[in-house]
């Protein structure tokens, strides 16, 4: 079976991991999501940083939104943790993320461990 945006996701993961490793564990969530935005830019990878999407529930738009900490290349979501652990909540979330913006791949980074803990999810 051939993983989607597999390119993308190695990537991506890259750059996480080249952020743990210049800050280690300890900062909180916005932190690392600076130092990820700053390499985004510098690799020239498309993102949108806290980009909205709106909440379908049957024939209504609901009032509150959603807004991943990360959209990069258009195709997939990425959501940055500073926990002991990724616990099923952070799942569940990104798969309902997933199902709201219509994207197929979310990746959940944990930036809390002496190792970056990373997880895809599809949808």
């Amino acid at each position: 079976m051939e993983l989607i945006h597999k390119e993308e996701v190695y990537e991506i993961v890259g750059v996480c991991m080249e952020v743990h490793k210049q800050l280690g564990k300890g900062f909180l969530e916005i932190v690392y999501k600076d130092a990820i935005e700053y390499e985004f830019k510098k690799r020239n990878i498309f993102y949108e940083r806290e980009k909205e999407y709106i909440i379908q529930y049957k024939d209504i738009i609901l009032p509150h939104k959603f807004y991943a900490d990360f959209t990069v290349f258009d195709k997939i979501i990425l959501e940055v943790k500073g926990c002991n652990g990724l616990v099923d909540e952070f799942f569940s979330r990104t798969i309902n993320y997933l199902a709201a913006s219509k994207l197929k791949v979310g990746l959940l980074i944990n930036f809390g461990k002496d190792s970056l803990e990373w997880k895809r999810v599809v949808f």
